[in-house]
C-alpha cells in the first residue's frame, strides 16, 4: 500500500483528477435538450430498473413540472455498445 504523500505528488495529481471525473461521468444520469420544452434523460444503470425519471434533473430543467412523453428500457449501456450491469432507461419529458 502506498503512503498518502505519494498520491499527492505533482506527477500524479492530473491522473487522480481525470480518474475521478471519469468515474463520476459513468455513474450519473445525463440530460439533453430536444426542443424548447422537451428533454431526453439517460439514466445510469439501476438494478431492477426505474419507474420514474431522475427527479432532480427533471425538476432542474422543468421547475413548473413535467410529464413523461416516452420511456425506453434496455439492458446495455446508453450507447448500447457494451454490456454493463443494470437496466438503463431513457426518458423523454416535456415541461408543463
Amino acid at each position: 500500500m502506498l503512503p498518502f504523500n505519494t498520491l499527492l505528488e505533482p506527477k500524479r495529481a492530473p491522473f487522480l483528477l481525470i480518474a475521478t471525473l471519469a468515474l463520476a461521468a459513468c455513474t450519473e444520469s445525463s440530460i439533453s435538450k430536444i426542443d424548447s420544452r422537451t428533454y431526453s434523460i439517460e439514466s445510469a444503470g439501476i438494478p431492477g430498473g426505474s419507474e420514474a425519471p431522475n427527479r432532480r434533473l427533471a425538476e432542474r430543467v422543468c421547475p413548473g413540472g413535467y410529464r413523461v412523453v416516452e420511456k425506453t428500457v434496455h439492458q446495455n449501456t446508453p450507447d448500447r455498445a457494451r454490456d454493463e450491469p443494470g437496466i438503463f432507461t431513457n426518458w423523454t419529458i416535456r415541461c408543463l
